[in-house]
């Protein structure tokens, strides 16, 4: 199968993903945080270890391991830190939306017209962010298929698992700012297969030069490092209460990383 069609599978199951929000409210009835932490356990192994045993690996062995690379490793990570603390600002409302999917009665309370137009804004901001982040996962699984099957495939997986308690907190800051659910879904959904078009761009930037493979690799590395050390590691920092929780998320982390150690072994 070429890496043409592998890549647009996969952003076509990535985006799929989004649509996983409407399941979030068959989770209120068996506690969806611990459930939740745990993908987000597994979702920081993943990242981890698709970084260290597949991206960082593969550019090394294509060009070396130079300041360059450290350089765009390091532009990776200030890039995503900058989506997430300039763009996708709505993730700070997370919690509030996590409170609208099991009480929606008591975040409707006391709703104004001033406060209505800022959930607007939230609304908006959130869906412009997630744009970008999965224009920036088209690219990613794009140039990751270019090098090799078994790196694309670490990366979608990767990229799947981080998406889904995203994708479900995604679909509540919606429903927090007073989209209905048809209209959240959709616009999530929408919002997602902007990912196709990050995966074409980046199919036909990788056609017309190597450079793009060894500028994506790395850059992604840098990403990937952010979203699970500066993300999600101290979610489940701040969200751990008892020794069985810490233990349940390290096997996870483990798992995880794992699976990309096994994925290494893909023809």
């Amino acid at each position: 199968m070429s890496a043409v069609l592998y890549t647009i599978i996969s952003v076509i199951i990535v985006s799929l993903v989004s649509l996983v929000g409407i399941f979030s409210f068959l989770l209120k009835k068996h506690k969806p945080q611990q459930f939740l932490l745990l993908l987000v356990s597994l979702s920081a192994g993943t990242l981890f270890g698709g970084t260290f045993l597949h991206l960082l690996p593969d550019v090394v062995k294509i060009s070396g391991f130079t300041t360059q690379i450290s350089f765009l490793v390091l532009s990776g990570f200030m890039v995503f830190f900058v989506l997430e603390k300039f763009i996708h600002w709505g993730h700070c409302h997370h919690s509030a939306a996590f409170s609208w999917l099991h009480d929606h009665k008591q975040v409707h309370k006391g709703h104004h017209g001033h406060e209505h137009e800022d959930k607007s804004q939230i609304a908006i901001l959130n869906l412009l962010g997630d744009g970008i982040h999965n224009f920036l996962d088209g690219l990613v699984i794009a140039g990751s298929y270019l090098v090799s099957p078994a790196t694309g495939i670490a990366t979608t997986i990767a990229v799947v698992i981080h998406e889904v308690p995203q994708e479900i907190a995604d679909f509540g800051v919606l429903l927090y700012a007073g989209l209905s659910k048809t209209k959240a879904l959709l616009l999530n959904f929408g919002s997602a297969t902007i990912s196709i078009l990050g995966a074409i761009i980046g199919l036909w930037l990788g056609a017309k030069s190597e450079v793009f493979i060894t500028f994506i690799l790395p850059f992604t590395a840098g990403g990937f490092l952010y979203i699970a050390g500066s993300n999600l590691i101290p979610e489940l920092h701040k969200r751990c209460d008892v020794a069985k929780d810490s233990i349940l998320h390290f096997l996870m982390m483990i798992l995880g990383i794992g699976l990309m150690y096994v994925l290494k072994f893909l023809a």
